[in-house]
């Protein structure tokens, strides 16, 4: 898989993009970042979601759950606990 760097708008972290059975993912990792930094990031990234085939992954230290309140209600989202500990987030729109 070939990961792009894409710039987006008033981030801290560095942002990914790759593509996969036919979809457009963005990628951080705030796994390692302090509050309000992940929110920050994730709300600044949503942005890239134009489409219902865009994707968002967020990768955090623990499940968001202030971030949840916080997204549209036309943004999904998948929780993934990984074997590092880490939570991976999936953000997507409403078809």
């Amino acid at each position: 898989m070939n990961k792009k760097l894409v710039e987006v708008e008033g981030t801290t972290l560095p942002f990914y993009t790759y593509e996969k059975d036919d979809l457009v993912y963005y990628e951080f990792d705030a796994s390692e970042c302090t509050p309000p930094e992940p929110m920050v990031n994730t709300i600044r990234g949503l942005s890239l979601l134009k489409t219902t085939s865009h994707r968002l992954v967020g990768i955090y230290f623990h499940e968001p759950f202030p971030l949840y309140e916080r997204i549209p209600i036309t943004i999904l989202h998948d929780v993934k606990e990984r074997e590092d500990g880490n939570f991976e987030i999936t953000f997507y729109k409403e078809n």
